[in-house]
């Protein structure tokens, strides 16, 4: 019997060194989580209950429980790079199949989808028009390669002071090509609705208070576009320097861009917050709302899991938000390898949500998890492991130095 036992105590030893070598072995594996032998004494029960004359029989493995505590945190130079801080397993999708991953490697494959190394694709829920997202289905991410369409300008603003003390331009009448013709210019860049920019200029010019129906409050906006004249407006300050005339503020452009085959554009320009104080000429600010094609330049993830495509016209599109799925109890979670698992009826079944909410961490782009492992603790497993082997090796040797005794009584 003794033989038996210590069999048991030797595989039970081996079974701990499997482990605990598996963990060693996965340190530097990302998003791995370490596991823990756990082990039961046996005992040979009758109807009546356990034998009475039956010390025990010996050790099994009861369980090797994985062990799901978070991994250090390692940032990279790859957006793609994710990590989730807190609880939650990515969700991925392989022809249909899903399995969860902590590993948050991705990268884009050939046709544009996010897939890690083994080609599964990282699932995330579906924007919607208006905005937000639909958390009620999973899709595929997959990465706008097309270039950003264009948009028209339509709404402009300039914020602006012209000096109350201007004198009017010594040249008459006004012309663009002669700068003492007008008191001072600026631009902006406006676009059609192909997307071809053009420079809308506006020249102001005092004037002279001295003329009919004038005040030193006045002054004449020339707009061009492309250097054809598009109109003018006067605007008309009151004596604080608040603009009173346009009283809105708000002033119509018509352009017609003949060279690039667009539209006509019509767009509002805003000068409403522009001042006419003491201070010298000057810009504050100058927005419109048009903007031309635009490469895609760049991916972005935030800590909600929110992905946006980034162009070069300054664009960006939500792609998608990354889907989590959290367990009622992650250890029951099969093990798929390649640091993957699938749920079984022991793990419960998943619980989607999105990063940032109750029972979700937040997700770090430009990270990784790297494994939970402690190398230390390991190797003080090992050493432990491997003297219970010892030991177990030795009961052996004892019980046959034992038996051989007995086979020697004459």
């Amino acid at each position: 019997m003794p033989f038996r036992l210590a069999l048991s105590g030797l595989h039970a030893a081996q079974a701990d060194l499997t482990v605990t070598a598996h963990n060693i072995a996965n340190t530097g594996t990302v998003g791995f989580k370490g596991s823990r032998a756990e082990f039961a004494e046996l005992f040979s029960v009758s109807p009546q209950g356990v034998s009475a004359v039956m010390v025990g029989n010996g050790v099994r493995v009861a369980n090797v429980a994985q062990q799901f505590k978070q991994g250090n945190i390692d940032f990279t130079d790859n957006s793609l790079d994710l990590a989730i801080s807190g609880q939650g397993f990515f969700i991925l999708s392989d022809g249909g199949a899903l399995s969860y991953t902590r590993a948050g490697a991705f990268q884009v494959d050939r046709d544009g989808y996010i897939v890690n190394s083994q080609n599964q694709r990282l699932q995330a829920y579906p924007p919607v028009a208006g905005g937000g997202f639909n958390t009620g289905a999973l899709t595929d991410i997959q990465v706008v390669t097309s270039e950003s369409p264009p948009s028209a300008t339509t709404q402009a603003e300039v914020i602006f002071n012209l000096p109350s003390n201007a004198e009017p331009p010594t040249v008459e009448p006004f012309d663009p090509a002669v700068t003492t013709s007008y008191n001072h210019a600026t631009s902006l860049t406006v676009y059609d609705a192909l997307g071809a920019a053009h420079t809308a200029t506006m020249y102001f010019v005092k004037n002279d208070p001295s003329a009919p129906g004038n005040d030193e409050h006045q002054w004449t906006l020339h707009l061009f576009v492309d250097g054809q004249q598009v109109g003018n407006t006067q605007l008309r300050y009151s004596s604080t320097g608040a603009l009173i005339d346009p009283v809105d503020g708000r002033i119509p452009i018509t352009y017609d861009p003949t060279n690039t085959g667009a539209e006509p554009m019509n767009i509002t320009l805003n000068v409403g917050r522009s001042t006419q104080y003491g201070s010298a000429f000057n810009v504050n600010s100058i927005t419109q709302d048009g903007y031309t094609t635009g490469r895609l330049i760049g991916i972005d993830v935030d800590s909600t899991g929110v992905v946006q495509a980034r162009f070069t016209n300054g664009r960006s599109i939500s792609l998608g938000q990354i889907a989590l799925a959290n367990f009622a109890n992650p250890q029951g979670l099969q093990q798929l390898g390649d640091t993957a698992w699938a749920e079984t009826f022991s793990s419960g079944q998943a619980v989607r949500g999105q990063a940032g909410n109750s029972g979700f961490g937040l997700i770090q782009s430009g990270a990784l998890e790297a494994s939970n492992v402690d190398i230390t603790e390991q190797l003080i497993n090992m050493i432990t492991a491997q003297r219970n082997f010892q030991a177990n090796a030795q009961m052996i040797s004892t019980a046959d130095a034992i038996t051989q005794t007995i086979i020697n009584i004459r």
